[in-house]
């Protein structure tokens, strides 16, 4: 189905042609018809499946211009989710009369206090920065007509639990609910139990978690090999971008030292950073002029970057859901894409419980290791001998 076909404004439908949006991705045919109905709605879709595209078109198509009043609200759970969910608000709205803004913390505070005394039709915010101003500033929300809870499941698994409530909370007269999430853990169903009405649910990714547009490669390695099987794999293969994961920040920072004496162009993305730098980055990233970012879980949610052609586990991820989001950085939108790990003998147990849920068949690289006894997990320690033990130390 293309955008052309929908029932929509010709300004928004130019918009649309203008970004170069014709066919509808399944979670957008499936969910704008529905939003624009006024049903409360609970979309679980992988990442990358064109979300954003779902829920921001038909809120620029409900608002009403004349309004100068916030009529939609969305919650998202980091600063850099919510500056790439205004961005493609505005491009959509861009040929319309709808304001769009984004709230978050590290942005003056006076200059958002201005921009919403002058008018603001959809407010994307995170929800400590939101509370914040609440507290300080009088914020009318009784022309809000839709609520929308992004990467849900994110937002509740930073702890963001209460925060969330309390905000819906504030929304008092009748108005439809949108949840969208890449994963459903319990508290997820809970919070949709308790606030949708009667949602449709849209479960595209119920039988198949992982990325569908990946090749999921492993290479079984000691862990003194992993920095030279990276540096290598790096050199061979073709690669336009990669983000490379690491589990913590000090195996960051170590991991983006060795590379940089190697690699012209590297970079290094943790929550650490102060938010200016943090965009700087990621604006760098996205215009090609980085091509391998090392980063922890901070680049692993919701950041759509056009370019990645590989996303790299160096260290592997600690859950199934952590694993699901840092490859859903590339064969977004339906591009073809690589995940890489680089895994040791005390991680095959995590390996073969992710191979196992994600329904993933494996590309092994080198030898290819015996699965079925990846369950005595402690008996990988041992092969490492007493090096291993002091590298266990170190890291």
């Amino acid at each position: 189905m293309k955008f052309s076909e929908l029932d929509l404004k010709p300004e928004i439908l130019r918009a649309l042609n203008e970004m170069g949006y014709e066919d509808l991705t399944p979670i957008q045919e499936d969910a704008i018809q529905h939003i624009l109905d006024g049903r409360d709605l609970v979309g679980l879709a992988e990442t990358g499946s064109g979300k954003t595209g779902a829920c921001g078109v038909p809120l620029v198509q409900m608002v009403d211009p004349s309004i100068r009043e916030i009529q939609a609200m969305i919650l998202v759970p980091t600063r850099e989710l919510a500056q790439q969910y205004v961005g493609e608000l505005a491009d959509i709205s861009r040929r319309s009369k709808v304001a769009p803004f984004a709230m978050y913390g590290g942005f003056d505070m006076d200059i958002q206090r201005a921009k919403l005394k002058d008018g603001v039709h959809i407010l994307v915010a995170t929800p400590g920065r939101f509370i914040d101003y609440l507290w300080n500033n009088p914020l009318p929300l009784n022309h809000v007509r839709t609520m929308v809870l992004d990467e849900a499941d994110e937002m509740l698994n930073m702890g963001f639990a209460e925060n969330v409530e309390f905000i819906m909370s504030c929304v008092m007269q009748e108005h439809q609910t949108l949840l969208f999430a890449a994963t459903m853990p319990k508290e997820v169903d809970q919070l949709a139990r308790s606030y949708l009405k009667d949602p449709v649910r849209l479960e595209l990714i119920k039988d198949r978690v992982a990325p569908q547009s990946l090749e999921h490669h492993f290479r079984h390695v000691r862990f003194p090999e992993r920095l030279d099987a990276l540096k290598a794999y790096l050199k061979e293969e073709q690669i336009v971008q990669a983000i490379i994961f690491c589990n913590s920040r000090g195996n960051g920072t170590r991991l983006f030292g060795d590379l940089k004496r190697t690699f012209p162009s590297v970079d290094y993305i943790h929550g650490g950073l102060v938010q200016g730098q943090r965009t700087s980055i990621f604006n760098k990233f996205r215009k090609k002029n980085i091509r391998f970012l090392v980063a922890t879980d901070v680049a692993s949610r919701g950041l759509d970057f056009d370019h990645v052609t590989h996303v790299i586990n160096y260290d592997f991820p600690r859950s199934r859901e952590g694993y699901t989001h840092r490859t859903g950085r590339a064969g977004r939108m339906g591009r073809l894409g690589v995940a890489m790990s680089f895994v040791t003998d005390r991680e095959m147990g995590g390996v073969a419980r992710i191979l196992r849920a994600n329904q993933i068949e494996p590309v092994w690289q080198g030898r290819v290791p015996d699965l079925k006894r990846s369950g005595k997990a402690r008996q990988g320690r041992r092969s490492y001998g007493r090096q291993g033990r002091s590298r266990g130390r170190r890291r």
